[in-house]
């Protein structure tokens, strides 16, 4: 073995041993400095197992009613003492709930006091109205009713009450334990266990980092490909066999080998939820390693960052995650080389705005942030004689690719496109200059609240990269917004540097949400969640993602009888709640379940009325993509439960037909506008433009939002607003006729003025002659 061989391999173990030692160190609460060479391993804001845990929301605390079963022992106390007297037992007990030194002796035994209140209330309602108390309970009781007792001597049979009805008291140590979150790079041994060589590919849009990512993974002899959209792991993995590597791909809905017999190919492209954290590769791709700080969905980039089981992780992303990503590696002893790339084509800000759709051109793409904006823009397009290609996030990806290739071909009429930011990735788009019709934008904090912001430098460079893309035919690329006022603030944006990224995301498994079962019984499995949440300890590193969307599917189907794994697995499924019909499919696919009856072809049918028709406006048309969504689900679950939902092959055929049936009426989208009744477009609308409402610091931002959103969409019940609605007057020409029918009344006022002023200086020229 050569010298510098093993001083490598030296250099190795050493900063294993430092490694571990610091681990060694944070558990113990000890601090010490590390006198030896090597590497510092980084534990910024890691929280000391020493430290006191936070006290947990007591408010998530949700008492358990107890059986009133006839006790064991029956009047035994009774017989040995008398029965007791109701009146006097309430002052006893009243007594007692009075006594400070009884709430602080509680509040030392995890009861705060909201709980000793709720406590209190549920015991002296056992003790008043239960016929036969236990022998023990009752003697002591009656000893205290005679004066031959303390108060205070009830306080333990209080606790044991106490314990009955919240048992997360009797085991809080352990439960604590179960939602440890600080070291999740220990919950992947078989990572743990090899040396992985971690590779950061760092550039804006249109760098080309993906694509040399890429070229390492098709020369590996096994690999995997993980992204956030679906349309992504597709385009590897037509882009991989085309190359003349067989590879599989893994999406939620789906699965496709490439071997006749179902044998699993070396090369995989899945959604990122989808990776196998157990399986060895030789390299694996993580795209978009920014959305890791996603306050959602950042859990499964944290979790295949720390677990995936391959030599090479090649990470794609933007430079703000650098020095994150570094970070998160020493935690685990691994070493990261960043390669930077610069982007291929240039792109540039305009200096004016586009300000009316007559200056729209070849090439163009109108970025809107709500549906209603998308439907009345591609409306006044068309009724300009233009095509317009169309595009949003609800669209099956099928519409999607239907919509791309119609605006890229060069043959086609269609030059114009109107789109959601949902461009940003995932299609590959010949675009010339990108529009930005509003810059506010629809977000979820990690609180779950929704609110009206100005778009981040991040999510502005992601979607302008869209302009000029290289092996388009637009060689540089133009960004710009519809409305004057908007582009200032859009030069501010993207002149900015974009945010560090500090965090990553979290989430209880299932395995973790079991053990907390395990320990409460009785309880929800959204108030486990919650009380997992609560007590869940992360460093500084990490969060628990938003779990909003996990409760609400964990209480539509509480009343439904499932065993914890498969209610988990349910909620876990990816639905639109703000879609009714796919929320009621959700409820009745989990009570056929809970029959233990298989969902066959036949009953989703049924369910969905198939076969459909073309819609002929968009109600019509909105319903068939929450109907593309439900038959989602079905795949969705068909691979988690195979025996329920055994018609696969049926529904996907389904599916591709609907697709068909809804590019249909993509296409035809202006004359669904058209026919579509005002009650239908109205909420689209009013959704579409409340982000006045939000105050503080985007209050102002808020207001430019709505006034471009306004200038093109807002219904209106005058004849001018129906002019504009129908695309027969646009809101520009309406502006213009405002102002020269001003123009003219104050000409119309100067003249009647003058008119009116006239005789009256003729009758004084009378007067005065008169006088004469």
């Amino acid at each position: 073995m050569s010298l510098n061989r093993c001083a490598y391999l030296f250099s190795r173990l050493q900063r294993h041993i430092s490694t571990r030692a610091t681990r060694s160190a944070a558990g113990s609460g000890l601090r010490h400095k590390k006198h030896q060479a090597g590497p510092v391993v980084c534990c910024r804001h890691v929280s000391s197992n020493s430290s006191s845990p936070k006290p947990p929301d007591t408010s998530l605390f949700v008492p358990i009613a107890l059986k009133t079963d006839s006790l064991s022992d029956g009047s035994v106390g009774i017989e040995l003492t008398q029965p007791l007297d109701k009146s006097e037992l309430l002052k006893v007990l009243n007594r007692f709930y009075k006594k400070k030194e009884m709430q602080k002796l509680a509040a030392d035994h995890g009861l705060d006091a909201r709980l000793f209140h709720q406590a209190f209330i549920s015991f002296r309602k056992y003790v008043l109205d239960e016929t036969s108390l236990p022998a023990d309970l009752h003697i002591i009781l009656s000893d205290i009713c005679s004066g031959a007792g303390h108060v205070d001597d009830i306080y333990p049979y209080f606790m044991r009450h106490a314990k009955q009805i919240f048992p997360m008291l009797d085991c809080m140590d352990d439960l604590r334990k179960i939602s440890d979150l600080r070291v999740p790079a220990n919950w992947y041994p078989d990572a743990r266990a090899i040396q992985r060589k971690v590779i950061f590919h760092a550039g804006p849009t249109n760098s080309g980092k993906t694509y040399h990512a890429i070229q390492r993974y098709l020369a590996a002899k096994s690999g995997v490909y993980c992204g956030p959209l679906k349309l992504l792991a597709h385009e590897i993995f037509e882009k991989s066999n085309d190359a003349g590597v067989p590879c599989d791909l893994v999406t939620g809905e789906e699965r496709t080998f490439m071997d006749s017999d179902g044998r699993a190919s070396g090369h995989v492209a899945c959604t990122i939820e989808m990776c196998s954290v157990t399986t060895p590769y030789e390299v694996a791709v993580i795209d978009e390693i920014q959305m890791i700080r996603d306050p959602s969905r950042g859990w499964a980039w944290t979790r295949a960052l720390l677990g995936l089981c391959a030599e090479e992780i090649h990470v794609c992303g933007e430079p703000a995650a650098i020095d994150f990503v570094r970070e998160l590696m020493y935690t685990t002893g691994e070493e990261v080389e960043v390669n930077t790339y610069q982007r291929l084509t240039p792109f540039s800000i305009l200096d004016h705005a586009v300000e009316s759709l007559e200056n729209l051109r070849p090439g163009d793409c109108i970025v809107c942030f709500s549906k209603n904006d998308i439907y009345s823009i591609s409306r006044q397009i068309e009724a300009r004689g233009l095509e317009c290609a169309v595009i949003y996030g609800s669209l099956p990806p099928g519409t999607k690719l239907s919509q791309a290739k119609k605006f890229n071909d060069p043959d086609d009429p269609c030059k114009i496109l109107v789109a959601t930011d949902a461009i940003g990735m995932g299609l590959n788009l010949s675009i010339r200059r990108v529009i930005f019709n509003s810059l506010i934008k629809p977000n979820v904090n990690e609180k779950g609240e929704k609110q009206m912001e100005t778009i981040s430098t991040s999510q502005a460079l992601q979607i302008s990269g869209r302009a000029g893309r290289f092996a388009s035919k637009f060689k540089e690329g133009e960004v710009t917004t519809m409305h004057t006022d908007d582009l200032p603030v859009l030069k501010e944006i993207l002149s900015l540097s974009v945010e560090p990224i500090t965090t990553a995301g979290l989430h209880p498994t299932a395995e973790q949400i079991e053990m907390f079962a395990y320990h409460l019984p009785d309880a929800t499995l959204s108030n486990l969640v919650d009380i997992f949440v609560s007590l869940s300890q992360v460093d500084g590193m990490y969060f628990v993602c938003n779990i909003d969307d996990f409760k609400f599917l964990a209480d539509m189907i509480q009343h439904i009888p499932l065993n914890l794994r498969s209610r988990y697995v349910f909620c876990t499924a990816p639905i639109n709640k703000k879609q009714p019909f796919v929320c009621t499919s959700f409820l009745k696919f989990a009570r056929q379940f809970s029959r233990d009856e298989p969902l066959t072809f036949d009953w989703v049918a049924r369910h969905v009325s198939w076969p459909l028709s073309a819609p002929k406006n968009i109600k019509d048309l909105v319903h068939l993509e929450a109907v593309h969504d439900v038959l989602d689900l079905y795949l969705w679950l068909s691979y988690r439960f195979m025996d329920m939902f055994p018609d696969t092959a049926l529904v996907r055929g389904t599916q591709k037909e609907l697709d068909e049936i809804i590019q249909q009426g993509v296409r035809n989208i202006t004359r669904l506008i058209r026919a579509a009744d005002p009650t239908v477009t109205g909420p689209l609308q009013t959704q579409g433009s409340s982000g006045g409402q939000a105050g503080g610091k985007n209050a102002n931002a808020g207001s430019r939002g709505q006034r471009g959103q306004r200038g093109l969409g807002e219904t209106d019940s005058s004849l001018a607003g129906r002019l504009v609605r129908d695309g027969l007057l646009t809101p520009d020409l309406l502006r213009q006729l405002q102002r020269e029918w001003s123009k003219d009344r104050k000409q119309e006022f100067s003249n009647q003025s003058a008119l009116a002023t006239e005789p009256a200086s003729n009758n004084k020229e009378k007067r005065k002659k008169k006088r004469k």
